[in-house]
């Protein structure tokens, strides 16, 4: 705990364990367990922040990687941080650019110094260590940053997955020595890919550098989510119990409830903004293609039980021809949908769990296709 960050365990759940939370940080308290809308690049695909928050988002997350290569970081300082400069005044959350250096950039080259390599966007060279990409978070003035790490595949080897997260230990001990302001909070990241005792090991090492909060990472890239489960339930008894825990990256319905049920309180994905491009919408009765052919003619909303503003305005057919003919305004009104349907599923999960009611939640969400018949990462893995 410290001044501008405290966290408060409200209630655990009777049936499973799981808990609601209240995260405060300077730019307001989160009620937890929480989705996290992406807005990569300072903005939520499509939507202005007036609608992000009208759907109820608490928080949302923004990239170092890209808001570092464009504008750069010196242009939102220059504008007064990331609050103002995309007018969103409730808390922000920036990852470190690990995972983009990694996936997105080319030509990497590693070393125990940072990694250097090429921008997507024009080829130039960069060089990200952990004080760069700290010196970067500072600058962009979220008030949750995360300390610079090394993301290893699924399915590597043991021995790279060994290097690699020694390479993130060391780099994490970077990380908070070189980090001094108070008014935004440094979550380590614990990793170790897909093997028990390296997560264990991770963990153990990473905790004594969480002072109010730590991030879970390198799960939902690509292994059976039936690992991803396994790797949550290792870690779960070495989670401390007065911070915050952040699962990075995930967001189809199943995971968000299987992980409130391993202990975790914050989540943040692409996932729902991106599929909503692709005309894909999450509804109680699961995936829902918009574009289908057998929506032409469907009066009903995307998803009868939701009470957001495209499902209480807007027709199937109506959606299914805005995506058809390319109409931004389709890709709009999913994403709305999308995001609010997970910001409501988690106050769903929260008020469960407030009422000892969690276990009855998650069995009947496991037995309908809400739970099992969702989107993957990927369902649609280009883009951003």
């Amino acid at each position: 705990m410290t001044q501008n960050f405290s966290f408060k365990e409200i209630h655990v759940c009777k049936q499973t364990g799981a808990r609601a939370g209240e995260f405060t940080t300077p730019h307001g308290v989160i009620k937890t367990p929480v989705f996290m809308p992406v807005g990569t690049q300072a903005t939520v695909k499509t939507l202005a922040p007036y609608e992000v928050e009208e759907l109820g988002a608490q928080i949302i997350l923004s990239n170092t990687y890209h808001l570092h290569l464009r504008p750069g970081e010196e242009i939102v300082k220059l504008n007064g941080g990331l609050h103002k400069f995309m007018n969103w005044n409730k808390p922000i959350l920036t990852d470190c650019g690990g995972f983009q250096v990694f996936s997105l950039a080319k030509l990497n080259k590693i070393t125990d110094n940072g990694v250097e390599f090429s921008s997507h966007i024009d080829g130039s060279r960069h060089m990200f260590t952990p004080e760069k990409s700290i010196d970067i978070q500072n600058a962009l003035g979220a008030d949750i940053i995360m300390a610079f790490d090394e993301c290893s595949v699924a399915g590597c080897d043991r021995k790279y997955a060994e290097s690699a997260l020694d390479r993130t230990l060391k780099w994490l001990d970077r990380s908070c020595k070189h980090h001094h302001d108070e008014r935004q909070m440094l979550f380590p990241i614990i990793q170790g890919n897909m093997f028990d005792d390296l997560r264990l090991r991770a963990a153990k090492e990473t905790v004594p550098y969480a002072k109010c909060g730590i991030a879970v990472g390198g799960l939902s890239v690509g292994e059976p989510k039936s690992v991803m489960y396994k790797m949550l339930d290792v870690l779960r008894p070495e989670y401390p119990q007065n911070m915050p825990r952040y699962l990075m990256g995930v967001g189809s319905p199943d995971c968000l409830a299987e992980g409130v049920l391993r202990g975790i309180d914050m989540f943040d994905c692409v996932l729902p903004t991106r599929t909503a491009r692709n005309g894909l919408a999450y509804t109680s009765e699961g995936k829902l293609t918009v574009r289908n052919a057998k929506y032409k003619e469907d009066l009903t909303p995307l998803d009868h039980n939701c009470g957001c503003y495209t499902c209480t305005h807007f027709t199937r057919s109506y959606i299914r021809h805005l995506i058809n003919a390319g109409e931004v305004l389709g890709a709009r009104l999913i994403s709305y949908h999308n995001l609010y349907y997970l910001v409501h599923l988690m106050e769903r999960i929260r008020n469960a769990i407030l009422n000892d009611e969690f276990g009855d939640f998650i069995k009947d969400m496991r037995e309908r296709k809400e739970y099992t018949d969702n989107v993957k990462p990927t369902d649609f893995p280009d883009g951003i």
